[in-house]
């Protein structure tokens, strides 16, 4: 047997034991009074109550009648002194069967040891909940990266910086919420299956309703719906949540990802970038505190107003290359494959080429370009926006052109959708849209490498037996 199966053996039978005493190990009706972190900041020993906490036990010291305890609940660790002069036996031998890992409840006075930390002088003790499966002791490194994705409830527990990233990802999508609803946007939820895939270039994830007897596809954007409501007249709109795309696996790319899209009439292109300044500005001071924000060795400024340039002008600085010697396709290849990567500040691009912009309003002085940006900090793309096609003419054409694709073996093509084309005849009144990447915004914010670390449960790939 390995070690961590004999671990386990000798807490299962600690299990047992306690059965056997009428003790249960997995016990209901723990209700602890205070918070760890409401009593490290709200109390000291003047304090004449009587406080109970619960939480893991993560480290434990004894000295044969007495122990040292440090418990962390959700807010804080704390520390508890177990004396079997004060507990009594019965529980102090209850307290010789815990492990590291253990739920412990304990309920006492506060008092300050010798090197003045604020501690319970536990009065009773009892076991919340039985840990059979020990903790790791070395949990970081590169070497157990995949092991805390796979196992992110134990990441979470012996991974402090895990659970910031997280609570700044639970911040992120407040302040968001609160950012649009205070400009009068009304928070929707559209459809996560779909008839027929549309709103973006990509390959979707196929699924079959039985009862229906009906393909449906997992949403890889909710734009034409989101637009369907602006059209039904609730004029500002937006939605968090995810989007699902049958394509690869990177630091950058996850196949189940988090979107925020947003829609307004009577708004342009012009006016969701400044919005989109406004936002991030907020968010970067909200959340660090500051506008200048370190990710990967680099400092990033979000004090608006960010970079603007065309796409032609982004070819020409970046790529040393005439942008106006390449046809539509191959000028979005430049910047793919030689600028992206040098947009290292926030930076708008706009005039993106019609004919890779489906969805967008053509430029009226030159219909070539579409009325479209993308923002690109670190070398990725964090949003993309455009002056929406409400032209329903002009956007069957375009529908028709990606379905030619689409038979050529373009599997990121969209579909014809002949119900977003009837709500286009309805009326559309002008509007602006945009997408954001949470996933990747939060990277930025908690200096995360990877899009796996700020997503709870990443996609991997069936671990080897």
């Amino acid at each position: 047997m390995s070690d961590e199966n004999i671990y386990i053996e000798q807490r299962r039978k600690k299990a047992e034991e306690l059965r056997a005493k009428g003790i249960a190990p997995y016990p209901q009706n723990i209700k602890p009074s205070h918070t760890a972190g409401e009593i490290l900041s709200k109390y000291d020993v003047d304090s004449k109550e009587t406080f109970s906490v619960a939480g893991r036990i993560l480290f434990l010291r004894s000295f044969g009648k007495a122990a040292f305890v440090k418990v962390a609940d959700y807010t804080e660790k704390i520390q508890i002194y177990i004396e079997k002069q004060l507990v009594g036996d019965e529980q102090f031998e209850l307290f010789k069967s815990l492990d590291v890992g253990d739920f412990l409840y304990a309920e006492g006075t506060l008092f300050r040891t010798k090197t003045n930390e604020l501690t319970i002088k536990a009065q009773k003790i009892a076991l919340a909940a039985k840990s059979v499966r020990p903790l790791p002791e070395k949990w970081h490194g590169l070497q157990d990266i995949e092991a805390r994705y796979r196992q992110r409830y134990v990441d979470l527990i012996v991974n402090p910086e895990a659970r910031k990233t997280f609570i700044v990802r639970s911040k992120v999508l407040q302040i968001l919420r609160d950012f649009f609803t205070k400009r009068d946007f009304l928070e929707v939820e559209t459809p996560m299956m779909h008839p027929i895939p549309g709103g973006a270039a990509a390959k979707p994830f196929i699924t079959h309703h039985n009862k229906l007897d009906m393909q449906l596809y997992l949403r890889i954007a909710p734009e034409l719906y989101l637009k369907r409501l602006v059209v039904g007249g609730l004029e500002r709109v937006f939605e968090i949540g995810r989007n699902f795309r049958n394509e690869g696996i990177s630091t950058q790319h996850n196949p189940e990802f988090t979107m925020l899209e947003f829609y307004q009439a009577y708004a342009t292109y012009e006016d969701s970038m400044r919005l989109t300044e406004e936002l991030l500005e907020a968010l970067a001071q909200k959340i660090t505190g500051k506008t200048e924000v370190e990710y990967q060795g680099e400092i990033l400024h979000f004090k608006a107003p960010f970079v603007r340039l065309t796409m032609h002008e982004a070819v020409e600085k970046f790529a040393k290359t005439d942008p106006k010697k390449l046809p539509p396709e191959k000028l979005l290849e430049v910047f793919e494959q030689k600028v992206e990567s040098q947009l290292i500040q926030p930076t708008f691009v706009t005039q993106f080429p019609t004919e890779v912009s489906p969805l967008a309003r053509k430029n009226d002085k030159d219909p070539k370009f579409a009325d479209r940006f993308e923002l690109f900090i670190y070398g990725r793309e964090i949003a993309n926006g455009f002056n929406e096609l409400n032209d329903p003419e002009d956007q069957a054409e375009r529908f028709h052109a990606q379905v030619a694709s689409l038979h050529k073996g373009n599997e990121e093509a969209m579909h014809f959708d002949e119900d977003y084309i009837r709500a286009l005849e309805v009326g559309m009144p002008p509007a602006a849209g945009e997408g954001v990447g949470i996933d990747r915004l939060v990277m930025l914010l908690t200096n995360a490498p990877s899009i796996r670390d700020v997503i709870l449960f990443p996609q991997l790939r069936s671990p080897k037996l």
